[in-house]
């Protein structure tokens, strides 16, 4: 460890008058941040250099260590007494968390499930509740006698799709059962202790196993996102049916959904859909289901923010290391899609909703070819058909 990066720990047992920097953004410093630090973004932070005290100590704080570290070293350089934090706003969140499972913090853990569990009934229903029961309706999602792996990679997603389960099995109709399965696929020991230590806040009961996947794709050139998320539903599918499920749910949302259609047609150049149900090929008598279809991410957000619950937001060995920027995943496709997203709906919000409708109402006369079960159909097939 350089001598300018200090562990959280080392900070809070600094005597010293000591001055927190959280180098995040205004954004995110609003939403919560460490108690007492002041607010400069790291990109401007050279802007600010006259406002640095020289007499006390300054600790710096990001996303994840990064950003604060380069900040740190050049400004230590200057003759500043500043350090940045390891593991930055990840370190505080753990150490937060991991207080209140300490032993004499029981009683506040369970307040704050009970809270989380009654938001998502009450003051989430309509954005979060009634969307997730209609998609499982509307799409015919569970059957009485299904065996679900709620498939739990630890981000917001998959993690509020666990407890939405937990409230349709006590509020439902349908006679299933779930088991709440976490794959590690080489995550590391921060990230993994993260998603054990929130699954037992949020009184998720995991079923946990193991696989060597980030070891297997890390020297692959080639689309390794690709191989990797196909590795991983490939060893889901499996430890599923080896607990006797028959269906895996995966927390895709409505966001996840027109970003990917409209991918589809700029960089694949075709008309797709990520499907809300899909029978597996590779894994007979499975199949996958997304019951939060119609959920938006930004009511996702919302209820992680209201409840001050901390999810990993990217965990795959090639981006860790950039999450310095928010796990945004900024330079990548779907990000690039996202912000499209976003600003074309800034001018008209109809657009979203017109994209996701937009794979509901194919007009077959209107296209010049499709594909079905492999076959492909051209609009020439039958052209002079229709003139008889």
């Amino acid at each position: 460890m350089s001598d300018f990066v200090k562990k959280i720990e080392e900070m809070e047992a600094d005597s010293r008058d000591y001055l927190v920097i959280d180098v995040r953004s205004a954004e995110d410093f609003e939403k919560e941040t460490y108690p007492g630090a002041v607010n400069i973004f790291w990109e401007t932070f050279s802007e600010h250099a006259d406002e640095l005290p020289a007499d006390r100590p300054i600790y710096l704080l990001c996303y994840t260590g990064q950003r604060s570290d380069e900040i740190a070293d050049e400004f230590s350089s200057k003759g500043y007494e500043i350090y940045s934090i390891e593991q930055g706003f990840r370190a505080y969140t753990r150490q937060k968390l991991a207080k209140l499972m300490e032993e004499g913090n029981e009683s506040e853990a369970e307040d704050r499930r009970k809270i989380a569990e009654r938001s998502i009934i009450k003051k989430f229903r309509k954005e979060i509740w009634r969307c997730f029961t209609r998609a499982i309706n509307d799409y015919d999602l569970i059957q009485d006698g299904d065996r679900i792996a709620v498939c739990i990679s630890g981000g917001k997603d998959s993690m509020l799709m666990a407890k939405l389960f937990q409230e349709i099995a006590k509020h439902g109709k349908h006679n299933f059962e779930v088991v709440y399965l976490v794959m590690n696929p080489g995550y590391n020991q921060e990230n993994f202790d993260t998603i054990k230590k929130n699954a037992a806040l949020l009184g998720v009961p995991i079923t946990v196993f193991n696989s060597e996947i980030f070891d297997t794709v890390v020297e692959v050139d080639s689309s390794p996102c690709y191989l990797c998320a196909r590795m991983r539903r490939g060893y889901l599918y499996s430890k599923a049916k080896e607990l006797g499920c028959n269906k895996i749910a995966l927390g895709h949302h409505y966001d996840d959904v027109i970003e990917t259609i409209l991918m589809g047609m700029l960089y694949g150049g075709q008309v797709q859909t990520m499907m809300p149900k899909l029978h597996s090929t590779n894994f007979e008598g499975m199949e996958l289901i997304r019951p939060m279809y119609l959920i938006r991410e930004k009511d996702i957000i919302a209820w992680a923010a209201y409840n001050d619950l901390h999810f990993i937001q990217c965990a795959c060995r090639f981006t860790e290391g950039c999450a310095s920027c928010g796990g945004t995943e900024k330079g990548s496709k779907r990000a690039d899609v996202k912000r499209l997203i976003a600003s074309i709906a800034q001018k008209d919000p109809v657009i979203e909703n017109n994209i996701f409708r937009s794979v509901e109402n194919v007009n077959l006369s209107t296209v010049i070819a499709y594909k079905k079960n492999g076959i492909k159909h051209h609009f020439l097939d039958n052209y002079d058909l229709t003139m008889t």
